[in-house]
């Protein structure tokens, strides 16, 4: 592949560079620096289209002629998306209310091809926790870890302790589901499937 069409990861999260470079696939990261709030009455799954389709076109069009794959992930608690939470206290509200109840972890994938084209693939995930003890959530937030991530959770880390079940994508849940984008890059003819 030349330098013109390598691909460009429009993201600053490390996560999803680390679940891209699986792929064995030479990109370069470039966050997308975006408002991603979500609009009045914008359902989750719209919401999260939107935010990995707009990172990966306002990389484009700043990197011209190159590969851009953006990505977003929502957790959603009945119609509600739950955000990062923007403090300690929303970050014990999200895990109170995310204790012994199932959500849904929904997770986009756009990748913008050279000519400005858009592929997306949606991954939809439903996890369970189990009863989140209070001590726990206190340990939990002094730790960090809750603050950049969306429902407050990070199911790689701690957090992964009180999954009950899942059933969907492990790395949709993470922020970048690899089968879905596996299917984008085969398709673009930047990996082999």
């Amino acid at each position: 592949m030349n330098e013109r069409t390598r691909l460009i990861l429009a993201s600053a999260s490390p996560r999803r560079r680390d679940l891209l470079s699986l792929f064995d696939l030479a990109f370069d990261v470039e966050p997308a620096h975006i408002d991603e709030s979500v609009r009045a009455g914008e359902a989750a799954e719209a919401y999260v289209r939107r935010v990995a389709r707009e990172k990966a076109l306002a990389i484009h069009a700043r990197c011209e002629g190159r590969f851009v794959l953006g990505s977003d992930t929502a957790v959603v608690l009945g119609d509600e998306s739950l955000g990062k939470p923007g403090d300690d206290e929303q970050a014990r509200q999200m895990l109170r209310r995310l204790s012994d109840r199932e959500h849904h972890v929904l997770s986009s994938v756009a990748l913008v091809d050279p000519d400005g084209a858009v592929s997306e693939r949606l991954s939809v995930t439903r996890v369970e926790f189990a009863e989140l003890p209070a001590a726990w959530i206190d340990r939990y937030i002094a730790s960090g870890e809750p603050h950049d991530k969306a429902g407050a959770y990070g199911i790689q880390g701690a957090a992964g302790i009180w999954v009950r079940s899942l059933t969907g994508s492990y790395t949709g849940v993470v922020g970048l589901p690899l089968f879905e984008t596996g299917e984008l890059l085969g398709e673009a003819g930047l990996v082999e499937r």
